[in-house]
């Protein structure tokens, strides 16, 4: 399963971002950059998200290009697929002084250091499992210099992916507007500076506009869907449905700390219950659902206002989320040629596991199940790029 968006330099929180960024967020960052740094700490990591069955993540590093070189190099020596980037973030404005660059250039020059860092690991097989992403924080984290030194960046490197959030909450897009009027959208001030393309990761997208749609499914970007972390930050609901309607690219991500687990079925199972809820919504608050556009043919509204699938949180865990990091034509299914990234997942009774008992159903009821009621004592053997890297019978 594809994590795509996690923050590895991070501690738990459930401030929003109106009352808790400056005073809670940033200062549990700048110690949590610490914490990189014991290597034992972050190898555990490593093998906990194998056990919950995470095969492939987007990690925003650390501020620091150090503690981030070190994630890297863990990464590799341990085999996960990755992409990993140095945090760019130089506004004073919005940051603190103890937790932004120092200038534009510096981390410039820094993240160019990390992408050669990357570049220079010896290859696991036909594709590098680790690669650096570019990652401007958000938006508001950003100074014009710095949007347009990564912008030009990455017009020098057309294959790099590159990651940030947007949309995340109303007050986030109203100070977004308000910081770069010449933009008329949030979505629109990535454009300008030539961030949003075709390997753009968009963390979060719960208040997208109709045109920020349409420029992103123009673009060929896509959306980081994190609804536990939504959920938990009381940022909203992201129209997932209407998205995917849209033709837009769409993974699930956990959003760790923002979300308060690493864990891929905790992030299918509110997907699930966002989903849910955008269904009910109207009928419960009628006006809740004022301004969504709505279409008229049921080949246009497969997805919009309904329940996703458990077939739909399949492939957004999956393939979905290869799709929006570009690896689509090495992972994501069992298509031969591509990487073996798979689970072997049981749902028999000698898992341990009591709530997921289903030796007699069918495989798409067993899939439910475990989906709904399964955890990491089902997940027996994880694989990626073939070799056998985590899971309960491990040894």
């Amino acid at each position: 399963m594809t994590d795509s968006l996690t923050h590895l330099a991070s501690e738990g929180k459930n401030s929003s971002f109106s009352t808790g960024w400056r005073t809670t967020h940033f200062p549990l960052r700048q110690g949590s950059a610490m914490l990189l740094m014991p290597s034992k700490r972050t190898t555990k990591l490593f093998d906990e998200l194998w056990t919950l069955g995470t095969t492939t993540c987007c990690y925003y590093g650390s501020l620091h290009l150090k503690a981030t070189e070190i994630l890297a190099d863990i990464a590799h020596a341990k085999g996960q697929r990755a992409f990993i980037g140095k945090c760019n973030m130089d506004s004073p404005e919005t940051l603190p002084e103890y937790y932004r660059d120092q200038s534009a250039e510096q981390s410039l020059h820094e993240t160019r250091s990390l992408i050669k860092h990357i570049r220079g690991f010896p290859s696991h097989g036909p594709h590098q499992l680790v690669q650096p992403i570019i990652t401007p924080r958000f938006a508001l984290g950003c100074t014009r210099e710095m949007l347009t030194d990564l912008g030009s960046l990455a017009n020098e490197e057309p294959d790099l992916c590159i990651q940030t959030h947007i949309s995340e909450n109303v007050q986030e897009v109203e100070a977004v507007k308000e910081a770069f009027p010449e933009s008329k959208t949030y979505a629109g001030v990535y454009d300008h500076y030539h961030l949003l393309r075709h390997n753009t990761i968009l963390g979060h997208g719960v208040h997208l506009e109709d045109d920020e749609l349409t420029l992103i499914k123009e673009r060929g970007a896509g959306v980081a869907h994190c609804p536990t972390s939504n959920f938990n930050l009381r940022s909203g609901i992201a129209h997932i449905g209407k998205y995917l309607d849209r033709g837009i690219k769409v993974g699930l991500g956990t959003d760790v700390s923002g979300g308060f687990s690493p864990s891929m079925l905790t992030a299918i199972r509110d997907a699930s219950v966002a989903s849910k809820v955008i269904a009910f919504l109207p009928v419960l608050c009628p006006h809740a659902s004022e301004g969504v556009s709505a279409t008229s043919t049921d080949a246009q509204t497969q997805f919009s206002n309904k329940q996703l699938s458990v077939a739909t949180l399949l492939y957004l865990a999956t393939l979905g989320g290869a799709h929006l990091c570009n690896i689509h034509n090495q992972v994501g299914s069992f298509k031969a040629g591509k990487g073996f990234d798979a689970l072997l997942v049981s749902v028999q009774s000698d898992t341990g596991n009591l709530e997921v008992w289903q030796e007699k159903e069918s495989l798409p009821r067993m899939l439910e199940c475990f989906f709904y009621c399964g955890d990491d004592r089902n997940i027996r053997k994880v694989w990626v790029q073939g070799k056998l890297v985590g899971g309960a019978t491990l040894d």
